[in-house]
C-alpha cells in the first residue's frame, strides 16, 4: 500500500457528524481512498445511526423460519430468530446469517440477459423488462409446449404458477430438490398414507419425549427442519425437579451429528435399519436381526427393552435410511412405533398442510419433491414435447444425477428461460436469464412447514429496496400470463399474495383484524400467521391404514459383492441443495464431524483404510458402475468399515467465484433408481477405492496429525 490508514487517521476521516458513507479501497493514499455518498432521501421511518427491522421469512431453505433482519439506513446488517414464530422461536442456523452475503454477493445477475451461446458466459443485456416479459409471453401462448421446474421455495410463487398453468393450458408445475432428495420426503409422505391414511409430514415432538430412536434422520444435521428440531432437542436434554434428561440412541451406519449427539450409536449396515424396528415392535427375533446386522444380540434386546420401559418413547426416521429400494418399508417399520402415540405430547403429531388451500378450493398437499415427476419431464423433453422451460428456485445440472441425461435433454428444448439470482449451472445453459429478487428483497409465503404442528402461513417481505436491476418472477408472470390472454386477476404479486392471506380472516390465530389493510400489515409485521393450537381435526389418532409393516422387506440391505466394494453414503452439509457454496461464511464452516472446510472428502473407517493403504489426504479414486471422482482421504473412525461417504454440496463448475473449482460432487458417480414412491434411491449405490498416489491437504480445524494420531 502507498499509504497506511491509522485508526487516528480514521476516526479523523468519519468524524462525528458528518453526513457520508466511508468506502475503503485496497491502496492508494487516504484522500483517494474515501468515497462520500450522503444519504439525501431518508425514509421518513428511518433515522440516521438507528437500526429498523423487519419480520420476514428465511429462505435459504424450504423449512420456513421466522427471522427478524436488522437494517441500518437501507442496508441489511443482521438476521436473528423471531421468537414469536412457532418454527424458529428465536433461533436461527448458520445458513439463516448468511442470507446477507446473498444479498450482497459480487456475483449476483444483475439485469435481464440473453445468452449469446449455451454452455458459455457471454450475454447481452435486455434492453428493458418489458423486453424480458415479452419472452416470457410467447412462451406461454404455446402453453402445450411449455412446463415449469420449481424447488420448494416459495411457496406463494408455486401456488401462483400453478394457477397461471391452469388458465394457460399449461402442465402443472413440477418440483423439486436435492434437499427433499436427502430428507427422504416422498418416502415418508407415502409411509404416512399407508399407515395414518395422511399424506402429511410428521412432526416428532422430541422436546416432551424420554426416550428418542433415531433411525437415520439427522434432525441436528440438516433434515427438515434443523432450527426447530434443534430447539426441541435442547428442551429433551434439559432436567429438572419434574422431568428427567431425555435418553438417545441413533441407529445408522455413518456417525452425523445427531449420532455424535446421541448417548448412543448403533452402526448398522446401510439398509437394515427397518429390522431393528420390527425387533422393537416384537415382529422379529433379535437373534435374526443380528445375523444379519452384525449388531450382537444383547445390544438389539437392550434397545428392545428400553423402549418397553420409557413412558413417552418416540421413534424418528429420516434422511439416509430412507435412501435405499426399501426405504419405505424402513419408514412403516419406524412410524408403527409411534402409533398409539400420535397427536399427543412426546409422540408424533401429524402436520397440516397449507392453511389457505381449503380456502381457496384446493387440496391441502404437502410437496414431497417426487423424482417421478422430473423423470416424467425429462422424457418428455427428449420426445419433444417441451417447447420452453422456466425454471425457478433448483439447479438441476447440479443437484440431479447426471446419469438421469437431464443435461442432454435440456438440449432438445428450444427455450430455456431461468430466473436464477446467481449463475449457477443451469443457467448457464439457459438461453435467458430473468433474475429474481433474492429471499431479503421479496415477498411471499411459506406454508408447508414440518417444523410445527401448527397451522402457518410464513410471511415474507423486503427488508431493503433491491440492489440491482432484478424483478419479482411473480411479476414476470403474472404480466406475461396477461398479455398471452390469460384471465389472471391480479395486478401484481403484491395483490395475489393479499387475496390469499385475507382468506385467512376471521379464522382467529394469532392476526385477527376486521379488515384487510389491518390484517395484512399486522401479518407482515409479526411475521405471518399461525393457529393458536393444534386444530381440533387433528386432534384424535387416525386409524392405521396399512397394517402390519412388511416383514422381509424392511430387512433387506443392498450387500457388496465383496471387500473391495463399499456402501456409498452421500449427505447434506450446510450449503443445502448446493446453492449456499456461493457463501463464503458457510464455506469457512467447519463440518461438525471432522472440521474439514473449502472442500470435498471421502470418509473411509482407520481399518479399511490401512488394508487398502490409503493415509489422510492421500487422493482417492472413487469408482461406480457411472463413472467416478477423486476426493481426499479422511479417516473417519465413526463409521462402517464396509461403507464409505461423501459430502454433498461442492463441486460447482458455476455458481460464482466462491463455490467454482472446489471439491466434487457425489451426485455424479451415483447409480439412479426411482424407487416405487417415485423418489430418487440414492443409498444403494456400490463403489470401488483406489489410491491415486498423490496427496491433497485438507483445510481442518483439527492438529495436523489429526485427532486420530494418523499422519
Amino acid at each position: 500500500m502507498s499509504a497506511k490508514i491509522t485508526r487516528r487517521n480514521f476516526l479523523k476521516l468519519t468524524g462525528a457528524g458528518a453526513a457520508a458513507a466511508v468506502v475503503l479501497t485496497g491502496c492508494g493514499p487516504a484522500q483517494r481512498g474515501v468515497r462520500r455518498q450522503p444519504y439525501y432521501a431518508m425514509p421518513e421511518f428511518a433515522k440516521l445511526g438507528e437500526s429498523t427491522y423487519y419480520a420476514t421469512t428465511c429462505r435459504e431453505c424450504p423449512a420456513g423460519c421466522g427471522i427478524i433482519m436488522r437494517t441500518m439506513e437501507g442496508r441489511a446488517i443482521k438476521a436473528e430468530g423471531n421468537p414469536q414464530h412457532p418454527v424458529s422461536q428465536g433461533k436461527i442456523c448458520s445458513r439463516g446469517l448468511t442470507a446477507v452475503q446473498g444479498l450482497y454477493n459480487p456475483d449476483r445477475i444483475t439485469g435481464p440477459v440473453r445468452r449469446l451461446q449455451r454452455g458459455e458466459a457471454g450475454v447481452e443485456p435486455l434492453a428493458s423488462w418489458d423486453e424480458a416479459v415479452s419472452v416470457v409471453t410467447g412462451a406461454l401462448q404455446n402453453a402445450g409446449g411449455s412446463a415449469f421446474l420449481m424447488g420448494l421455495a416459495p411457496d406463494h410463487l408455486f401456488d401462483l404458477v400453478s394457477e397461471i398453468s391452469q388458465a394457460v393450458g399449461a402442465p402443472a408445475p413440477v418440483r423439486y430438490s436435492a434437499e427433499a432428495m436427502y430428507d427422504g420426503r416422498d418416502v415418508l409422505l407415502a409411509a404416512m398414507q399407508n399407515r395414518f391414511g395422511r399424506a402429511v409430514y410428521p412432526y416428532f415432538d422430541i422436546a416432551n419425549a424420554d426416550f428418542v430412536v433415531t433411525f437415520g434422520g439427522d434432525f441436528l444435521g440438516q433434515w427438515l427442519s434443523p432450527v426447530s428440531y434443534g430447539r426441541a432437542y435442547g428442551a429433551f436434554r434439559r432436567s429438572g425437579p419434574f422431568k428427567m434428561r431425555g435418553y438417545m440412541i441413533a441407529i445408522e451406519p455413518r456417525m452425523s451429528v445427531t449420532s455424535g449427539a446421541a448417548d448412543e450409536w448403533i452402526a448398522v449396515p446401510p439398509g437394515s435399519e427397518g429390522l431393528i424396528a420390527q425387533v422393537i415392535a416384537g415382529q422379529s427375533d433379535p437373534a435374526a436381526a443380528a445375523e444379519t446386522t452384525g449388531i450382537a444380540v444383547s445390544v438389539i434386546q437392550r434397545l428392545a427393552d428400553l423402549w418397553q420401559q420409557a413412558q413417552r418413547p418416540l421413534a424418528i426416521v429420516g434422511g439416509s435410511a430412507l435412501s435405499h429400494a426399501n426405504g419405505l418399508a424402513i419408514a412403516e417399520a419406524v412410524l408403527a412405533l409411534n402409533e398409539g402415540r400420535v397427536n399427543q405430547e412426546g409422540g408424533m403429531y401429524l402436520t397440516p398442510g397449507s392453511p389457505l388451500a381449503a380456502e381457496n378450493g384446493e387440496e391441502a398437499a404437502q410437496p414431497g419433491g417426487a423424482f417421478s415427476a422430473v423423470q416424467n419431464l425429462i422424457d418428455r423433453m427428449n420426445a419433444g414435447q417441451v417447447q420452453a422451460l422456466f425454471i425457478h428456485g433448483v439447479n438441476p445440472i447440479f443437484d440431479l444425477p447426471p446419469a438421469m441425461g437431464f443435461a442432454e435433454a435440456l438440449a432438445n428444448v428450444p427455450l430455456v428461460i431461468s430466473f436464477a439470482s446467481f449463475p449457477d449451472e443451469t443457467a448457464l445453459q439457459s438461453d435467458y436469464v430473468l433474475p429474481d429478487h433474492t429471499g431479503l428483497e421479496s415477498f411471499g409465503y411459506q406454508t408447508n412447514l414440518p417444523g410445527t404442528p401448527l397451522a402457518v402461513v410464513s410471511a415474507m417481505q423486503p427488508v431493503v429496496a433491491p440492489f440491482y436491476n432484478t424483478r419479482a418472477t411473480a411479476d414476470v408472470l403474472i404480466a406475461a400470463a396477461q398479455q398471452a390472454g390469460a384471465n389472471i386477476p391480479y395486478n401484481d404479486e403484491v395483490a395475489f399474495i393479499q387475496a390469499r392471506v385475507n382468506t385467512l380472516m376471521g379464522q382467529g390465530g394469532s392476526v385477527d383484524a376486521a379488515d384487510e389493510t389491518t390484517f395484512w400489515s399486522v401479518f407482515l409485521q409479526q411475521g405471518g400467521w399461525w393457529a393458536s393450537e393444534i386444530q381440533a381435526d387433528e386432534g384424535s389418532e387416525p386409524a392405521a391404514a396399512g397394517g402390519e409393516p412388511a416383514g422381509s422387506a424392511a430387512a433387506q440391505p443392498v450387500q457388496p459383492p465383496d471387500e473391495n466394494t463399499f456402501h456409498l453414503i452421500t449427505y447434506p452439509t450446510q450449503f443445502g441443495d448446493g446453492s449456499g457454496a456461493n457463501r463464503p461464511w458457510l464455506q469457512e464452516t467447519p463440518n461438525p464431524m471432522t472440521t474439514v472446510t473449502w472442500n470435498s472428502w471421502v470418509e473411509i473407517n482407520p481399518e479399511t483404510a490401512r488394508r487398502l493403504g490409503i493415509a489422510n489426504n492421500d487422493m482417492v479414486r472413487i469408482t461406480s458402475e457411472v463413472g467416478s471422482i477423486e476426493a481426499p482421504a479422511y479417516l473417519y473412525p465413526a463409521i462402517r468399515p464396509d461403507t464409505v461417504a461423501i459430502p454433498f454440496g461442492q463441486g460447482h463448475t458455476a455458481l460464482g467465484r466462491y463455490a467454482e473449482g472446489r471439491g466434487v460432487n457425489p451426485l455424479t458417480i451415483l447409480q439412479p433408481q426411482v424407487a416405487d414412491t417415485g423418489g430418487l434411491v440414492h443409498g444403494d449405490t456400490l463403489v470401488t477405492l483406489e489410491p491415486t498416489g498423490r496427496k491433497r491437504p485438507l483445510a481442518r480445524l483439527e492438529s495436523i496429525e489429526g485427532v486420530y494420531g494418523d499422519h
